[in-house]
């Protein structure tokens, strides 16, 4: 499997990577101090510009309807810029976040994009009208991460550091559902814990969509994958979790081009960057395709209404007294939260726990260092994935062996 390394395009380390589709599809990639560079397929660079401000490019995402739209978050602000031509920003959406954006969705048409920052607030862009529309709160703590589910597009979910992962409507004043990572944790972990040791909090990084729409994998700070199904009238009807990496798990992402919509890479803060088959996980499959050996699945309850406690470790943030038990859409009233499931109901879900089959991934790169960001790409045919970490440089791993 080749391994090789894109050079010269930063001159700080880089924080995100984005590939638009198409067999020409470009490679874009933001770093530390406003710098961003469109790359061919091939690791050439093909432009680069250093945004006004100098604020870090913290998330950059090319529109699924127009690929000639490239939306770059630094700070605050959104801006547009034309990959095949990086010298001036196209347009900007100054405020897009309430405070520095962590993570950027375009849904499938190219409609709205959503914008999670580090107040806890989702906001949702409507592209055409170049305004804020709607403004989603539920995170009690930073929102580090947000995705809009395909086949769905006024559907998308979001995880944050009050290790909380939301789906939502926009439709709808209220969440569809919540759950409560730190409960999960709780539930497994208790039995395992020996005196004096040192809980690791699962701080939700990073959430990705399978292309069915209905699969959602987390990636959290204690090393674990979360998976969970959305079942008919967008309920929560099954969650399970893996043991993914040594450290945080930073990355999740499902890839759209191998012979399933369910693998997925994943990358976390022990230098390890693995592809895993989760195609006959009891979450994915439910109806009886589960590979043989797995875990018995035992029952426990979704609760979306428990209030998680406030992490000092990391990048996290005190919430103001009061938000853990209210939810506000922005030009609507605020609700309490009794009726917080909504559509989903308070009901009992199936867990199952280490699901993914005790020989692991299917595939392990040993990347060495902190991953910042890691993107699935199709490479001139050659399916890929496109690494970032403490570096200025890119680093991209075949999967030609899958």
């Amino acid at each position: 499997m080749a391994t090789r390394q894109w050079h010269e395009g930063h001159s700080s380390p880089v924080l995100c990577v984005g590939a638009a589709g198409g067999p020409q599809g470009l490679l874009a990639s933001g770093s530390e101090g406003g710098e961003v560079t469109v790359w061919t397929q091939e690791g050439t660079v093909l432009s680069r510009v250093t945004l006004p401000g100098g604020e870090d490019c913290t998330s950059l995402v090319f529109s699924p309807a127009s690929p000639a739209h490239l939306y770059v978050s630094h700070g605050e602000t959104v801006s547009v810029l034309d990959p095949r031509n990086l010298k001036a920003v196209v347009k900007e959406f100054p405020g897009a976040g309430e405070e520095e954006i962590n993570s950027m969705a375009v849904n499938e048409d190219g409609s709205f994009l959503a914008a999670a920052d580090d107040s806890g607030a989702v906001r949702i862009l409507d592209l055409a009208e170049g305004k804020v529309c709607r403004t989603l709160r539920r995170h009690t703590n930073i929102c580090s991460s947000v995705a809009f589910r395909p086949k769905r597009p006024n559907n998308l979910v979001s995880a944050g550091l009050d290790m909380q992962v939301i789906l939502w409507s926009q439709q709808k004043t209220r969440p569809l559902w919540t759950l409560n990572l730190q409960e999960v944790a709780e539930e497994e972990d208790g039995h395992e814990q020996n005196a004096g040791q040192l809980f690791n909090p699962p701080l939700a990084h990073c959430v990705s969509v399978a292309s069915c729409g209905n699969i959602i994998a987390c990636a959290a700070e204690d090393g674990r994958l979360h998976l969970m199904r959305v079942g008919s009238g967008s309920k929560l009807e099954q969650h399970g979790l893996f043991k993914a990496h040594s450290q945080g798990a930073s990355q999740a992402h499902f890839l759209g081009f191998l012979s399933h919509p369910y693998w997925l890479a994943t990358g976390g803060n022990d230098g390890q960057v693995a592809l895993w088959d989760v195609s006959r996980s009891p979450v994915v499959a439910p109806e009886g395709n589960a590979k043989s050996g797995a875990p018995a699945a035992h029952h426990r309850k979704v609760k979306g209404r428990a209030k998680a406690k406030q992490m000092s470790k990391g990048k996290t943030k005190a919430s103001p007294q009061g938000q853990a038990t209210k939810e506000e859409v922005e030009g609507e009233p605020q609700k309490e939260e009794e009726e917080e499931l909504g559509a989903t109901g308070n009901t009992d879900q199936l867990s199952n726990t280490d699901e993914v089959p005790k020989s692991g991934p299917r595939l392990r790169f040993n990347h060495g260092d902190k991953v910042n960001w890691v993107c699935p790409a199709l490479l001139k045919g050659e399916p890929s994935l496109v690494v970032a970490d403490q570096s200025s440089s890119l680093t991209v791993y075949s999967l030609s062996a899958m």
